[in-house]
């Protein structure tokens, strides 16, 4: 005999990742904004990617995978409230990756202190 359910399971909201401000916090090319978080960006994107999936609260290596930063960018994006659509994450993280991760990290680090 199998069990019938009744109810879906209810989703729980993480402070860090759900916001209801409508915009990112810093510009794509704000890199004084932190500085020292996009010189290790610029050394060695791989540890910057690990670390803003790992503060977001996804697997660190979600940023070796292909297209797993879009996936991050994306997923980001509609978690703050921020409007676009997925073929601007991933034009954005195809032609200026860099300059999004470091925007990303700057994000992630802002509003998880802001919590």
């Amino acid at each position: 005999m199998t069990d019938l359910v009744t109810c879906q399971p209810a989703a729980t909201i993480d402070p860090v990742t759900m916001s209801s401000e409508g915009s990112w916090s810093t510009a794509r090319y704000d890199f004084f904004a932190d500085c020292p978080m996009c010189c290790v960006g610029l050394i060695c994107p791989t540890i910057l990617s690990c670390y803003v999936s790992h503060k977001y609260g996804e697997n660190c290596w979600l940023g070796m995978v292909p297209g797993g930063m879009t996936a991050l960018r994306t997923h980001m994006r509609l978690s703050y409230g921020i409007p676009g659509t997925v073929c601007q994450d991933a034009l954005s993280m195809c032609c200026c990756g860099w300059c999004e991760l470091c925007r990303m990290a700057r994000e992630v680090h802002t509003r998880s202190r802001s919590s």
